[in-house]
């Protein structure tokens, strides 16, 4: 064992402190900007570039509403005026702002559904201050996006391009801009925080980018962009349980949103690609038993006869692994997959079947719209009566969200007090017999009623499940 003289052991811990602080100093010294360049790195340019064509939308609608009051309930009022007293409407102007991106330069403006529901005027503002009003062109409440239309007249507006969804990651750093709680013009800078977020509950489809950056209420409809100035989505929902920004936002991709834009050429009617089969998402128990090592895909439950996917080659037990070069996730990520696709075009699928991979192709095609809906309203003295019913097609399934049903006669609505309120009916209800007799068409189904009566034997298929209803009139 060595010993060291006091005067070396101060030698010695003096040269350890020299290395302990001189090592850190050098590599902070290779951190330090090298040129004037780095030192004024910034985002303006993208905002510069993105922002004039991010604008602010304020819409308005007139509601109508009697007011309330314990004299209208009063017994010696109603003595001496009646249940009949007509208290007269109060009218009222409601506003609501947001945001939205112009895509085209002849005045074409993307945004969300929700922000001009129900909308009597919607004005739009740009950065540089000039009013238009817009035309709502397309609003489609499945995927929360609206197509508006301002006259510029010859002049072109500042408008973005469109990037593909599909080629950003996660870490990407991305810039949101809109109008957060009617202050102004507002960009706030973050990174994408995950993709294919299934699970949020905005849409029907089901397919959003989550970031980071601040989103606020206002924000909707506002422009989601990357570092080359393209438009990425639009932001859409946040997270929260306060109504401010958590770091959690959603936006809807612009492959969504090109579907949207192309759908302006066609009247402004939103037709998408159709899956032509049922199906559910591949659970971890479903993969061990179909031979798969992690769960991740669709289980094909049944092929419509005749549909583009039985013409594919799909078979009921088979397993859809990835769409158009995408893997998928689950049920909504292979819908949006198919609904992005372009219309008549060819999809590759690779498919999972007995223990083997397939490589099948898909044509996207619209949903059948035969037979014809031949809408009617049931009347009589019958169960029925009040019912507003339809002949079924895929088509009129897709329109009203009504999975795993393609025929047969189907309620949309009911009037309220009606017979057919009163039974229980329900949108979406399929009326499968009547007094024992299957119903194959709105026009069989009102000769049924006619003739029958005064008992009445109905049954429904609702959400899967048969149910009976035993009525006598």
């Amino acid at each position: 064992m060595i010993k060291l003289s006091p005067i070396a052991l101060l030698g010695s811990l003096f040269m350890m402190l020299q290395v302990v602080s001189w090592g850190p100093a050098s590599v902070l010294a290779q951190q330090v900007p090298s040129s004037q360049e780095e030192i004024q790195l910034s985002f303006a340019p993208v905002v510069k570039k993105a922002a004039p064509a991010v604008v602010n939308i304020f819409t308005s609608r007139v509601t109508r509403s009697r007011p309330s009051s314990p004299l209208f309930d009063d017994p010696f009022f109603k003595r001496f005026f009646g249940d009949t007293f007509k208290v007269p409407e109060k009218e009222r102007k409601q506003n609501a702002l947001g945001s939205g991106v112009i895509v085209d330069p002849s005045g074409l403006i993307i945004t969300n559904h929700h922000v001009i529901a129900g909308a009597d005027e919607i004005k739009v503002v740009l950065a540089d201050r000039r009013e238009f009003a817009a035309e709502l062109i397309v609003d489609d409440e499945q995927t929360d996006l609206a197509l508006l239309k301002v006259q510029s007249g010859d002049e072109l507006l500042p408008f973005l391009e469109l990037r593909d969804s599909d080629d950003i990651e996660v870490g990407d750093l991305v810039l949101a801009i809109g109008n957060p709680f009617g202050v102004g013009q507002t960009v706030t800078s973050g990174i994408v925080s995950a993709l294919a977020r299934t699970r949020v509950g905005i849409s029907d489809f089901n397919f959003f980018i989550q970031t980071d950056a601040a989103i606020n209420p206002g924000n909707s409809g506002g422009a989601l962009v990357t570092m080359d100035g393209r438009l990425i989505g639009i932001n859409s929902a946040i997270y929260s349980r306060s109504g401010g920004s958590i770091g959690i936002g959603f936006a809807v991709p612009s492959n969504m949103v090109r579907t949207i834009i192309a759908s302006a050429g066609m009247g402004g009617r939103v037709v998408r690609p159709w899956l032509g089969f049922v199906g559910q998402d591949l659970s971890l128990d479903l993969a061990e038993g179909f031979g798969l090592r992690r769960p991740g895909g669709v289980v094909v439950n049944e092929v419509f006869k005749g549909g583009n996917a039985e013409i594919a080659g799909l078979k009921s037990g088979d397993v859809i692994l990835d769409a158009g070069g995408q893997p998928v996730l689950d049920l909504e990520s292979l819908r949006f997959r198919i609904a992005t696709g372009k219309m008549g075009s060819m999809m590759p699928l690779r498919v999972w079947r007995r223990q083997k991979e397939l490589l099948l192709e898909m044509k996207l095609d619209p949903a059948p719209d035969k037979p014809e809906p031949d809408q009617r309203v049931m009347d009589g003295s019958n169960p029925l009566a009040g019912a507003k019913v339809a002949n079924l097609s895929p088509r009129l399934a897709e329109e009203i969200e009504l999975q795993g049903a393609w025929s047969g006669v189907v309620v949309l609505g009911t009037y309220r007090g009606s017979p057919a309120a009163r039974s229980g009916l329900k949108p979406r209800d399929i009326v499968v017999q009547v007094n024992k007799r299957r119903v194959e068409s709105t026009e069989q189904l009102q000769s049924l009623l006619a003739e029958g009566g005064p008992r009445w034997q109905v049954q429904i298929e609702r959400g899967g499940r048969l149910l009976s209803l035993d009525v006598t009139f």
